[in-house]
């Protein structure tokens, strides 16, 4: 089974940083003194950040990538150069994390002998391939996507009270959504991390318009 471009995590984490990005500008209108003029504005600033934001993301992603890769190369490296099996498990141990100390002697040795078994090559250095920009540009397509929830009703709608309003209730569903898919992941209550993904939805954002971003 082919491995997604971006696990669970990634996507709801890319899709959440472009809507907290729009929600600064849409956040930051006011009722009485906006009009056409400012939410055009608005529009375009809005969607011209996630742009240059989505950009950048997809950079770091690519980056974030090539230094773990480069990390797993070295690690491997080692662990086929540790010329004492204790040291070499110890290295295993501290990549596998906490679920090593349910591995005992022996597991640990025949992961060694697996890996000392491997044809070189088999975690290649740390180089771009065409999947990073596959990742890149998924990253940037979630950032993106993510700006126009938020805004349409700003084009639908001439009144800006009622735009906002239901800006606003879109933004708190997709951030119910996110929470939703984050439970659904890692085996927690979707309706109970889809509220509190609201709450710290709002929290972050309120921050974030206190600040001025």
């Amino acid at each position: 089974m082919e491995k997604r471009v971006l696990d669970p995590i990634d996507r709801i984490s890319e899709f959440l940083f472009g809507l907290f990005m729009v929600l600064s500008f849409t956040g930051a209108l006011s009722v009485a003194s906006t009009g056409p003029k400012e939410v055009h504005e608005m529009l375009v600033a809005a969607i011209g950040c996630n742009i240059a934001w989505g950009f950048v993301d997809g950079v770091m992603f690519v980056l974030r990538n090539l230094v773990s890769r480069a990390r797993q190369h070295r690690l491997w490296n080692m662990v086929v150069a540790e010329k004492q099996p204790e040291a070499a498990h110890g290295l295993i141990a501290q990549e596998i994390g906490g679920l090593a100390a349910s591995f005992d002697k022996p597991v640990l040795e025949r992961t060694r002998q697996w890996i000392l078994a491997q044809p070189g090559g088999t975690v290649p250095p740390a180089r771009l391939v065409g999947r990073d920009l596959t990742s890149a540009v998924a990253v940037f397509l979630m950032v993106f996507a993510s700006t126009f929830p938020p805004v349409l009703p700003f084009v639908f709608f001439d009144d800006i009270h009622r735009a906002m309003r239901v800006s606003a209730l879109v933004a708190i569903a997709m951030m119910f959504v996110c929470g939703w898919q984050w439970a659904r992941f890692a085996g927690l209550r979707p309706w109970r991390a889809g509220m509190i993904m609201v709450v710290l939805g709002v929290a972050v954002e309120a921050t974030i318009i206190a600040l001025g971003g």
